[in-house]
């Protein structure tokens, strides 16, 4: 992985046709939010088209889609992807709809700035580049849970492009050249996470090109909030972990024995607690940093029952192509 200067001069004059692919679950209540987030790019409007596949949702949100696109000072395209109740098959509908040169991939949840895709493009520059990572940041929040993963920076993509196999970005922000998805394929459209990592190990792995980061191509997504949303997210990290080192290979997180599940609590009680209290009284701490130990053993342990638990389903190898 890399993140290199680009020639800001030749930047400006490099404007391929983009495909943005947005897979959609029951997205109502983000759609207003999202599309103003795609009125507001400043990449130019006629390069640029936003393809928002319904994945069989129950709400209203094919409608919004449709009434969206007419009259709309951008390119919108409402698609449907109703046989696989899959986010990577939403996307390889997407991916198929599409004309553009470069495939851009985020989420309904997630709010792209507005420098966001001319910040995500231009790295593109660089013939050897196939895959750009942007950045990930959190939507502010008020929760507890929330500003714990926040201080933690869950969402950045810091933690997946130092990932000890080979790096990859998250598709909440990521970008990828056509021709490297006509060589290795599309998602596995029956794979339930872990897609984002398993998409760009297999470009990479056949040394196509390289992967850039582009800290300033920016998505804001919002935290989990409470303990049944975290714990689904960290249990499906967990998951994603069992399917990759099936499919690739990759080491299995060793699990904490109870022992050191006892040890860390009697550490937290005994000496954090103490010491935070009284960074507390001094204004030097807050309840973030309190129980910061028993959220993260929490996690932990929702993130090894995943693991433990999942088992890849034989459907799930397949290889969607163009």
């Amino acid at each position: 992985m890399n993140h290199q200067p680009v020639d800001t001069t030749a930047a400006t004059r490099f404007l391929p046709m983009v495909s943005v692919v947005v897979p959609i679950y029951n997205g109502e209540a983000d759609l207003p939010e999202l599309i103003n987030c795609l009125l507001s790019q400043t990449y130019p409007k006629d390069r640029v088209e936003y393809l928002l596949v319904d994945n069989n949702s129950s709400d209203r949100t094919l409608t919004i889609l449709k009434t969206s696109a007419e009259n709309c000072p951008i390119t919108i395209r409402p698609l449907s992807e109703t046989q696989i109740q899959s986010s990577y098959a939403a996307r390889n509908t997407g991916i198929r709809a599409a004309t553009g040169e470069i495939i851009v991939f985020t989420d309904a949840d997630c709010r792209p700035q507005p420098q966001w895709l001319n910040a995500l493009i231009q790295p593109f520059v660089n013939a050897e580049v196939v895959i750009v990572a942007g950045e990930i940041v959190a939507l502010p929040g008020t929760t507890l849970l929330e500003q714990h993963a926040d201080r933690q920076e869950t969402l950045s993509q810091k933690h997946t492009l130092n990932h000890s196999f080979r790096p990859y970005g998250q598709t909440a922000n990521l970008a990828i050249r056509r021709i490297a998805l006509e060589k290795v394929g599309l998602f596995r459209p029956y794979l339930t996470t872990g897609g984002d990592a398993d998409i760009c190990w297999r470009i990479l792995g056949e040394n196509i090109g390289r992967l850039e980061f582009a800290p300033n191509a920016i998505v804001q997504h919002r935290h989990r909030a409470t303990l049944q949303e975290l714990q689904s997210q960290w249990r499906r990290y967990g998951r994603s972990n069992r399917y990759l080192h099936e499919l690739h290979g990759v080491d299995l997180m060793r699990e904490m024995t109870p022992k050191e599940y006892g040890y860390r609590l009697a550490r937290w009680l005994l000496k954090e607690v103490p010491r935070d209290i009284k960074k507390a009284l001094a204004k030097q701490a807050t309840l973030v940093d309190l129980l910061s130990t028993p959220i993260g053993l929490f996690t932990a342990r929702a993130r090894t029952a995943g693991q433990r638990d999942a088992k890849l389903p034989e459907n799930a190898k397949i290889i969607a192509r163009l």
